[in-house]
């Protein structure tokens, strides 16, 4: 059976057409900056406001919180969950922050859910410095990168140096969480932090904290993106000379009953600022 040219190009807008129309909704074009949320910024609703929430301002990318999914769910509950993600072109593409455990077979089922769930990175912030240890056995064992979080310059990582050197000599699949709120709180320059963490930041907060110098040390308080003082045109300006491939989970410590004008100025400020 012969085809002609203009059927089979008649063929192809055809499937073009299809594709388009069934693909899942999101914010980032092609090698752009790819948006999603941090969860605990819609800590107020339950799972299915949440996919309600995230269809409708077209955020394709999840980092999710234990109050929307349970890493020690029965199995028929996670998969109910996912069956939902799946038919709303919804991404958990992480998960976290994720409590750690000195037992390892503890830590295994965080592991578990995530090979499970397709997530790529799991965030952590683990209070003791040894859990690395068997954490960065379990990265080798599900090849599953992790990255690690900071609350702040009183967190146990909440200078730079000092997760760069706990990074120095291991797998190179454990990396950075990167709060640009936490960090700038920390008066840290986001941009120069992220360049100084050389390729090993796998996840981004994308929240923004102004901060104020008091008579008892630094304040900082949870704004819009964009106004607070983290400098975030730069670590976009660097992101892209990067080929920064992770995401930009749109995050916000202040306890919002409605996060729809939160979430609706963050994509304002991205698509008006990036490169």
């Amino acid at each position: 059976m012969k085809i002609s040219l203009q059927n089979l190009l008649r063929l192809g807008s055809l499937l073009m057409v299809l594709l388009v129309t069934q693909a899942p909704v999101s914010f980032a074009a092609e090698g752009d900056l790819k948006l999603g949320v941090q969860t605990w910024t819609l800590r107020n609703l339950n799972f299915d406001q949440v996919v309600e929430f995230c269809v409708k301002h077209k955020i394709k990318y999840l980092e999710v919180i234990g109050n929307h999914m349970d890493p020690k769910a029965p199995l028929e509950e996670t998969a109910r969950k996912k069956a939902i993600l799946d038919k709303n072109g919804l991404v958990a593409y992480s998960f976290g922050v994720a409590g750690t455990s000195s037992n390892k077979a503890e830590d295994r089922k965080l592991f578990e859910f995530a090979k499970y769930m397709g997530i790529k990175v799991i965030i952590i912030e683990p209070g003791d410095y040894k859990v690395l240890d068997h954490i960065e056995e379990l990265v080798k064992e599900y090849d599953i990168k992790v990255a690690i979080h900071n609350h702040g310059i009183k967190s146990n990582y909440g200078n730079p140096a000092v997760v760069r050197n706990l990074l120095q000599h291991r797998d190179q699949r454990i990396g950075v969480c990167l709060d640009t709120g936490w960090i700038t709180s920390a008066r840290f320059d986001a941009a120069a932090v992220y360049k100084e963490y050389k390729g090993r930041v796998y996840d981004i907060h994308l929240k923004d904290k102004k901060v104020h110098a008091t008579e008892n040390g630094d304040i900082a308080t949870d704004t819009f993106i964009g106004e607070g003082s983290a400098n975030l045109k730069g670590l976009f300006k660097v992101l892209k000379e990067s080929g920064y491939s992770g995401v930009l989970a749109i995050e916000t410590d202040n306890d919002l009953k409605d996060p729809t004008e939160h979430m609706t100025k963050a994509i304002k400020f991205v698509a008006e600022n990036k490169p």
